[in-house]
């Protein structure tokens, strides 16, 4: 059983630093899921951790072993790429067992471990038909059983699902999330796509600009996300900001206002704010409910009936555009003047630098 150790861990391209000193500790078994814009630095780090991209700086530790300059073939690690690069002229068989045929591995002890593959990806139809036969969900498949058949320490997928199409990639999502409950193996993937982290992941890690935001738990990205960054990354649709500025102090209470809305109460405990700190709003779209006194009032853009809820588009007073995701089919049509009000303790105050105040503070934290 092997963790996963990254300490300080830096990449830089000449003059430029894109890998800014990365600290995270991966647990035997977990499902990580590294996510965040393009650019963000995701994949070079999965690189990094492959062997495929040299450490500038830092220290990576598989087990207890140091494996900054150890061969990639020699880090117990197997790679799923988003390209699923498979021999045109072989067999479904002989591409997931080509990798073990290299490695001049016993052709019994290779045969085992290839049908070993196809029953945990239910493939064992498909070992004589050739990559052109198969679907883009199948071909996936084949290039996660050449993973398998290696039997690593730890897998890892580079976007190995944006070639799919939308419900093709629901159900290789549930098929990752079997195979992981099967292998119990760790696994590192990643993804700008937040819905697949969310679902997939035991721990997420969102990456900006080469650094970490936030990682732990989805519920616990979603439900505290750490700073504006993480709040309106994570979540789907994203949440609701407004800047604001807060009126006064009630206990653990914080009343804010704004020219946009009347004065907003704020529940959290321990809070340690001032009247006149300026801050931003957030709250989720789904924390929103209809109420004709409630304190955010705006005129409705656009409706979207998906019938088990209703996504509605409006405009604050001064323009701000936002959403409200209601239960069920609403009778709102657009130009309607409509009030909304959400429970005290669902918004969320972000301080002058973006930071999430409840989080910031221990005893708030304590509470929650």
């Amino acid at each position: 059983m092997s963790d996963l150790t990254l300490k300080s861990i830096r990449k830089s391209y000449g003059a430029v630093e894109v890998i800014k000193g990365i600290d995270l500790e991966i647990a035997h078994g977990e499902f990580v899921v590294f996510v965040g814009p393009s650019g963000c630095g995701k994949s070079t780090l999965l690189r990094m951790i492959a062997g495929l991209e040299e450490i500038t700086a830092g220290s990576l530790h598989i087990g207890n072993v140091l494996c900054n300059d150890v061969e990639p073939r020699d880090r117990g690690i197997a790679m799923v790429f988003q390209s699923y690069a498979l021999y045109p002229h072989m067999t479904v068989y002989d591409n997931v067992g080509f990798g073990l045929k290299l490695a001049k591995a016993p052709k019994d002890g290779r045969d085992k471990k290839i049908r070993d593959a196809a029953r945990i990806l239910q493939m064992e139809h498909l070992l004589d038909r050739k990559p052109s036969q198969l679907s883009g969900g199948q071909r996936q498949r084949v290039a996660i059983g050449r993973a398998i058949v290696r039997q690593p320490e730890v897998f890892l997928f580079d976007e190995p699902l944006s070639n799919l199409d939308a419900a093709l990639r629901v159900d290789m999502r549930m098929e990752l999330s079997k195979l992981h409950q099967e292998l119990g193996a760790t696994m590192i993937y990643v993804t700008h796509d937040q819905v697949e982290a969310m679902t997939l992941a035991d721990k997420i890690v969102v990456l900006n600009g080469g650094e970490v935001q936030q990682a732990g738990a989805p519920i616990e990205l979603y439900q505290h996300p750490a700073n504006l960054f993480v709040a309106g990354f994570i979540g789907s649709p994203k949440m609701n900001f407004l800047p604001v500025t807060v009126k006064g102090i009630e206990g653990d209470t914080i009343v804010v206002q704004a020219d946009e809305i009347d004065d907003l109460r704020v529940s959290i405990p321990g809070a340690t704010a001032r009247p006149g700190d300026a801050m931003t709003l957030g709250i989720r779209p789904h924390a929103l409910r209809t109420g004709a006194d409630g304190p955010i009032k705006g005129t409705v853009d656009l409706v979207e009936r998906l019938g088990n809820e209703t996504i509605v588009n409006f405009r604050l007073g001064g323009g701000t555009q936002w959403l409200a995701v209601l239960d069920g089919d609403m009778p709102l049509h657009r130009g309607q003047t409509v009030g909304f009000t959400a429970p005290e303790g669902e918004p969320v105050l972000f301080d002058r630098d973006g930071r999430n105040i409840a989080i910031a503070n221990p005893q708030a934290e304590k509470a929650a």
